[in-house]
């Protein structure tokens, strides 16, 4: 058996070989943009440039990058924290959508609530 040539490659593998590339490189992309911007502390090796090249490896690079690259977030769950100065329900459901949604800004307040 020898080599195979592009042109002798039925159309659909030629096909499939453009959206597996496809999707390799865009999953690439998308990994070297969220190293890029998840903080340095939360890397498991602390180095952006390690997972660069990981990453560069091809799939087995974005398979172990996706998986133990990050440390997870750990955020406090308002509801079971410690209440505030009145520790009202009010208060903790506010607490609870800000985290959830981000606190809000001037701009989107309405006019009846100024």
């Amino acid at each position: 058996m020898g080599n195979i040539q592009w042109a002798d490659l039925p159309p659909w593998a030629l096909a499939g070989i453009v959206v597996l590339g496809l999707a390799q490189l865009s999953l690439q992309v998308f990994a070297v943009v969220n190293v890029f911007r998840t903080p340095e502390e939360r890397l498991v090796t602390g180095r952006r440039w390690v997972w660069v090249l990981v990453i560069v490896l091809g799939w087995i690079g974005l398979i172990v990058y996706f998986t133990a690259a990050r440390r997870p977030t750990v955020e406090q769950d308002p509801l079971h924290a410690t209440p505030d100065s009145d520790g009202s329900a009010s208060a903790k459901a506010r607490q609870a959508a800000d985290l959830l949604y981000g606190k809000p800004s001037t701009t989107n307040v309405r006019r009846d609530e100024r």
